[in-house]
């Protein structure tokens, strides 16, 4: 080729591969404050002008994590990187006692302001404090930061349940509402889960009445120890602080996960036991630098209350947020924004069963309900398939912009 003609030829449009994470965005945090007195934050990744196209440059969109999980679940891949890559404006919300939304923020926060703490500081919450305070704290804190009247909403698992739930009853806040491994009727079509479920409350009482033997145990240790230091004047310890089941602890089980996975990594049979397990998690679609990390780092404690509302709502195949009485599956017909709802079709947690109802109910006119071929649960937010659907994400953003105006009456869209 002449070196004119090589001169003129156009610049090769870079792909999301040949960009420096860093280079997208700018990080910031900014906190908000929810009606019963907590403050959670958001993580925003603000993105920076490239030389290339970013069709979605500045629009903005909340991200909130599903059960048990942090700002990680998104972080941990190149989830936030691909949506950067298209200019979307992310901001990671941090529910109520996980990542840096931690107790300890609460207990700082109220000594530097001299206010009480939230009244359910110690592990009283439950999933109706989730969609009743934490959710339309983020919502509002992000359209003011961003001054808009409307952002995209994306949910995975629990924060797609979450998103279903206010978009019934406040969708003129959101653009569009993109839920990833969120099932609409938790637990359908899942035997594992319901009969976890029934057994729910028997596995509770037997934990409360082990840690009750044990604290009669230290009790009476305590006691005996008490009346040997009246009569040999020993100093004695103060009583032993009584055990009790408030969390649910999976953030150190998934840290022991991280640990045993890094043996298996070096022995053969280990690593071929640890790719077979396939019930959430699809190891071979994952980089096993980004499994571990994740299982490190993205894991968090869930109240008691929380896991007992999901066996609640298994058991009575029921989405209900019981302190008001509202229905979210009552208000799946009310949904009107474009919605995407996106699953693994090996995901025991939100099928073709259990995300069908939403789907026949909602009156988006753009509405994708499609499984990603192969994925389970977890790698939804960090596998090898992301990049399929962060296309997903984008193509109903760009039907969302181009729709503002007036109502269209295209078909539904499905895959």
């Amino acid at each position: 080729m002449p070196a004119a003609a090589a001169r003129e030829a156009p610049a090769r449009t870079p792909t999301v591969d040949d960009v420096e994470f860093r280079a997208l965005y700018k990080k910031t945090k900014y906190v908000v404050e929810t009606a019963d007195g907590w403050s959670l934050v958001i993580t925003r990744y603000r993105p920076v002008p490239q030389s290339f196209p970013q069709p979605l440059f500045g629009e903005p969109m909340l991200l909130v994590h599903g059960f048990c999980q942090n700002r990680h679940a998104w972080t941990s891949g190149e989830f936030v990187k691909n949506l950067l890559f298209f200019g979307i404006d992310i901001h990671i919300l941090e529910l109520r006692g996980h990542g840096k939304s931690s107790i300890a923020l609460q207990h700082e926060r109220a000594a530097r302001f001299g206010r009480k703490p939230p009244a359910d500081l110690e592990w009283d919450w439950d999933i109706d404090s989730y969609f009743l305070y934490d959710l339309p704290a983020a919502v509002a804190g992000v359209r003011r930061i961003t001054r808009r009247e409307r952002i995209f909403y994306c949910g995975h698992s629990m924060g797609g349940m979450l998103g279903y739930g206010y978009a019934g009853i406040h969708q003129e806040h959101f653009e569009g509402i993109i839920t990833i491994g969120a099932p609409a009727e938790i637990g359908k079509g899942s035997l594992a889960l319901q009969l976890l479920a029934l057994a729910g409350p028997g596995i509770t009482g037997a934990i409360d009445a082990t840690l009750g033997g044990m604290n009669l145990q230290r009790g009476m240790g305590h006691a005996i120890t008490q009346l040997v230091a009246k009569v040999t004047r020993w100093d004695t310890k103060s009583a032993p602080e009584r055990l009790k089941y408030r969390y649910l602890p999976l953030d150190t089980w998934l840290k022991a996960a991280s640990d045993a996975l890094g043996y298996a990594e070096q022995s053969p049979m280990l690593g071929l036991i640890a790719n077979r397990a396939t019930w959430l998690t699809r190891w071979d679609k994952m980089s096993m630098a980004d499994v571990r990390w994740l299982l490190k780092e993205g894991g968090e404690k869930e109240p008691r209350k929380v896991v007992d509302q999901f066996f609640r709502w298994i058991r009575g195949q029921e989405v209900v947020c019981y302190r008001t009485a509202y229905d979210f599956q009552r208000g799946f017909s009310k949904i009107r924004v474009p919605m995407a709802i996106i699953f693994g079709d090996m995901d025991p947690l939100a099928s073709l069963a259990s995300t069908r109802s939403v789907y026949r109910a909602a009156k988006s006119e753009y509405l994708l309900w499609r499984p990603v071929k192969g994925n389970s649960h977890i790698e939804l937010t960090m596998g090898h398939d992301i990049r399929q659907i962060c296309y997903d994400i984008k193509n109903l953003i760009e039907y969302a912009k181009t729709h503002r105006a007036r109502s269209p009456s295209l078909p539904r869209v499905q895959d």
